[in-house]
């Protein structure tokens, strides 16, 4: 059994890991929101805005691609602990 300290800090990483995930997917879903917008945009002839909001949205939603899985990360590392 593990002392109440280091229960303590795996109940605190493992809380910080669920609000990273749950903050990179609604992020990630914000961005792809974007992302649309743009290509939407594109397709109808404003090609300057839509280039920049479908690239800023692809950029955003791969950062957030990125945090959701280092959360994940680390909720492994805390398993095999």
């Amino acid at each position: 059994m593990k002392p109440a300290f280091e229960q303590a800090i795996f109940q605190e990483r493992l809380r910080q890991a669920r609000y990273t995930f749950n903050t990179a997917l609604i992020a990630s879903t914000s961005f792809a929101t974007i992302s649309v917008v743009g290509a939407v945009m594109l397709m109808l002839g404003t090609a300057s805005e839509g280039a920049v909001m479908a690239s800023t949205g692809m950029v955003g939603t791969m950062e957030c691609i990125r945090l959701a899985k280092d959360a994940n990360d680390r909720l492994d590392d805390l398993l095999s602990e």
